[in-house]
């Protein structure tokens, strides 16, 4: 076998194992969807910022948003989808900033920025809602953040254990699978 051959083997078995990882991702978060949890408790936002941080910049945002429309095709759309959705556009900007240096440290506080820009984003579309029970003005405004406070706990808590979760994982995985240790190309 000539080296070329060898290294083309090599280099494709390498993208074939991460384009599995990738896809077993999205399944994953689809799944954890569909399956019974606490209201804003899902993978999603740490998906984004992982997307961001490991996979290549096209996938960033494929990632996360196929995982969406999937469970939301079984789930049901809704009227609010766009600013959901944005919001984890956003995120996925978020965890490309953070691919250049992921410390722990820098993690955390990427992922509670994460939960914050969705709640502020996510709330201000039901605040504009015509089917937001609020006023609006400011005051309304404020009204449907205060509403909102409980949700962003189970938020924030589940954006922290599913960010330690899928970034754990992925570390752990790169000591015992090398070719998840190169980086995608840009």
């Amino acid at each position: 076998m000539s080296i070329i051959h060898h290294y083309k083997f090599n280099t494709e078995g390498n993208y074939m194992i991460r384009y599995f990882f990738t896809f077993a991702l999205i399944f994953l978060a689809a799944f954890a969807r569909l399956l019974p949890h606490p209201d804003n408790v899902a993978p999603i936002t740490a998906l984004a910022l992982f997307g961001g941080v490991y996979l290549d910049k096209k996938h960033t945002f494929i990632v996360p948003m196929a995982a969406m429309l999937i469970s939301d095709y079984f789930i049901g759309f809704y009227s609010g989808m766009v600013w959901v959705y944005s919001s984890f556009i956003a995120i996925g900007f978020l965890g490309l900033w953070l691919r250049k240096d992921h410390t722990i440290g820098k993690t955390i506080g990427v992922t509670v920025t994460g939960s914050i820009l969705f709640f502020i984003v996510t709330n201000f579309g039901v605040w504009t809602s015509s089917l937001a029970a609020y006023p609006h003005n400011i005051v309304g405004l404020m009204q449907c953040y205060a509403a909102a406070i409980p949700f962003f706990r189970n938020t924030l808590a589940g954006d922290l254990f599913f960010v330690g979760s899928i970034f754990g994982a992925y570390e752990l995985a790169k000591r015992f699978v090398p070719s998840l240790q190169q980086r995608q190309a840009a």
